[in-house]
């Protein structure tokens, strides 16, 4: 079973800053801005950025036991890092829903083709996912918002054997996932990201969604038709990121405390591979 929800912790001054105030939302612009994020990107791509790493593992108590032990080329080979996979079993069940990444989990009921994240900022399916008709799939289904910290372990898996279309990537700007800006701003509608259809063993078609953030490099999937549970979809570089799934109605039964906690605006942590449901029957 996951872990005991968290409440969402308050925004620090400076998001506050730039997301209520309106000289704050004119450099909030400047930092959206994609090219910037590449700008960085690139930076935390070089070796110039090996630096930071030791202060970066420092300040977000990071246990670099848990992961593979070898010398690091910059900063963004870093923030991928591999796990140990002892540390991550993954629950093959085939009637079971196992977390496609480490995160903090958010669950919905779609109704029609809307969505209500905190604060009741809505948003549609079809916005998501920039297609009315792949949207219609989703009709009354279920949405799983995963959202990453700076802390997380940033490879995301499959969660069941499937069929892998290519991943169509959807341009935007780069907000913070955090959700003060959930509540200003259409982040998951206007953010740069990328939708992969899955054929699944055992819960119908899905969607994946990776979702890029404020300084996020890069969204990095693998190119492949066909995977099996637990195997390396792909990666964000540097930032914090979100990863959506989508289920079609009558797929997959979802833990009701995963609801009732996002409906008390908490947010629970979950680890990839563990069992958050199973197929309906």
């Amino acid at each position: 079973m996951p872990n005991p929800p968290i409440q969402i912790t308050p925004d620090s001054k400076s998001l506050v800053f730039l997301y209520k105030n309106p000289v704050g939302r004119v450099f909030l612009k400047l930092l959206t801005a994609p090219w910037l994020s590449k700008t960085c990107g690139a930076f935390l791509s070089s070796a110039l950025s090996r630096p930071l790493i030791k202060s970066f593992v420092k300040k977000n108590n990071i246990d670099l036991t848990q992961y593979e032990d070898r010398r690091y080329h910059d900063f963004n080979d870093f923030f991928t890092r591999k796990i140990n996979p002892e540390l991550r079993p993954v629950d093959m069940t085939p009637e079971s829903f196992v977390a496609p990444c480490d995160g903090l989990l958010s669950a919905y009921k779609i109704k029609e083709d809307t969505v209500l994240p905190v604060k009741q900022s809505k948003y549609t399916i079809k916005d998501l996912l920039d297609s009315e008709g792949e949207a219609k799939r989703f009709k009354d289904g279920i949405c799983l918002v995963f959202r990453l910290c700076v802390d997380h372990y940033h490879r995301y898996f499959f969660f069941d054997d499937c069929e892998v279309s290519k991943p169509r990537f959807i341009k935007g700007k780069l907000h913070t996932v955090r959700p003060i800006a959930l509540e200003t701003e259409h982040v998951f509608t206007t953010n740069s990201r990328e939708v992969t259809i899955l054929k699944t063993a055992n819960f119908g078609t899905a969607c994946q969604v990776e979702v890029g953030a404020m300084l996020v490099g890069k969204i990095k999937n693998h190119d492949v038709s066909s995977a099996k549970r637990g195997e390396e979809k792909g990666m964000f570089l540097y930032g914090g990121s979100t990863v959506i799934l989508l289920f079609e109605k009558d797929r997959v039964n979802i833990c009701e405390d995963l609801f009732r906690n996002t409906a008390e605006y908490a947010e629970t942590p979950v680890r990839f591979g563990e069992k958050l449901g199973e197929i309906c029957r």
